[in-house]
């Protein structure tokens, strides 16, 4: 969750439903609460339900009490201070749920020794509470023995680990499970179930984001009601199972080029696109949060700076804390967006420093979990890593 540190010595704890809005905003929340009151049947009540509940969320807001107040000692009517039980400052805030994780690989979840000996591998002292599992990661695959007939069916379970023996293996080692999905970066499952991806109008052929020659491969179609059912089921499946919380990620649209556009239609790159995404998002949500787990959304820093955040919409999204994901081995090759390249040359904190200076205005909104991420990257450049994070302002991170 987010922090900021300004100098002066207040606690603030952030969250989006209250705090941190313009006027204008308030005012545009406001209005369309208002327009949404007769318009709920065109645009469907799981995108229009976090706007009628804008000030009621739920889930991981509970666990929240937002409010500022200054770090005074309280006095009695003669100016001199008050003891009260245990020393306690009466005026302290209850703070926001710190979320602080540690990421094991696909590799790790083989088996259930494999995932003890990975946890031999947590950096000792660091008040780790959540360690993330990757059950479904980009591209498709699955990670454990889902009974999910698409999946099955695609040939995409690379690991038939249970959830099971994955929920109790990180338990009796004393930390909380969770589980990381990703969503419509599936390239596998559209293979096998071809209304699940993007058909062209012309002839309801398939498309793929590239030449067949060049590697084109189809995308899950956040459009298709049969690609949002399959999400759907696979994170119910794993929220039933035991896991604190569901981090989900990969809520973006392919890279459309004009041609593609000709074959799609203009929806694929329309303004309003981003309803298909926070309305798979609730539907997630709502799955998720009905078997006693939590979801947590996870963004890529990188799509961010390209302007791919269509997902990122608070008066929309039913979910509270986003992930904020900076993989170092992705950024060290530069970041292109149009007519801008972004450089990270420098050490993992300096890198992660930069990028939160260029993205993390577009996630203040929400509560905030920074991910620093990558494969080449050393332990104790993940820890440099954390203590800028914590310098920046972000009490909450993810390693690994």
């Amino acid at each position: 969750m987010k922090f900021k540190n300004k100098g002066r010595k207040i606690y603030k704890t952030k969250e989006k439903n209250y705090y941190g809005k313009s006027p204008v905003g308030k005012a545009f929340s406001v209005g369309l609460t208002v327009l949404l009151i007769g318009g709920i049947g065109f645009i469907g009540y799981s995108v229009a339900e976090p706007l009628l509940n804008y000030n009621k969320k739920k889930g991981d807001n509970e666990k929240t009490t937002s409010n500022i107040t200054e770090d005074i000692t309280p006095t009695d009517e003669n100016g001199d201070p008050v003891t009260t039980e245990n020393n306690a400052n009466p005026a302290a805030p209850v703070t926001v749920e710190e979320y602080r994780a540690f990421s094991l690989n696909t590799t790790d979840i083989s088996d259930a020794q494999s995932i003890k000996n990975a946890l031999k591998r947590i950096p000792s002292g660091e008040k780790i509470e959540y360690i993330e599992v990757p059950l479904k990661v980009s591209g498709g695959d699955i990670y454990y023995a889902t009974n999910n007939y698409y999946a099955t069916s695609s040939g995409i379970i690379q690991s038939y680990t249970k959830l099971s023996e994955i929920v109790s293996a990180i338990s009796t080692a004393g930390y909380k499970p969770v589980a990381t999905v990703s969503t419509f970066n599936d390239n596998v499952v559209p293979n096998y179930f071809r209304d699940m991806g993007f058909i062209t109008i012309e002839d309801g052929s398939q498309w793929i984001d590239n030449d067949v020659d060049a590697g084109g491969k189809p995308w899950l179609n956040p459009f298709s009601e049969s690609a949002v059912d399959y999400n759907s089921d696979i994170v119910e499946e794993i929220s039933q199972a035991g896991f604190d919380k569901v981090v989900c990620y990969d809520f973006i649209f392919p890279d459309f080029r004009q041609s593609d556009v000709e074959y799609l239609g203009e929806k694929v790159v329309s303004t309003d696109r981003y309803m298909a995404l926070t309305s798979a998002a609730n539907t997630m949500y709502d799955k998720i949060m009905s078997n006693g787990s939590n979801m947590l959304l996870e963004v890529n820093a990188s799509d961010i700076l390209k302007g791919k955040k269509d997902v990122l919409q608070p008066m929309l999204l039913k979910v509270n804390t986003v992930i904020l994901n900076i993989d170092l081995d992705n950024i060290s090759y530069g970041v292109y967006t149009g007519d801008t390249v972004y450089e990270f040359n420098g050490t993992p904190a300096e890198n992660v420093k930069k990028m939160l200076d260029l993205v993390s205005e577009d996630v203040e909104d929400f509560n905030v979990a920074v991910r620093v991420s990558g494969v080449t990257v050393s332990t104790q450049d993940l820890l440099e890593a954390r203590d800028e994070i914590i310098e920046y302002g972000f009490e909450s991170y993810v390693l690994g």
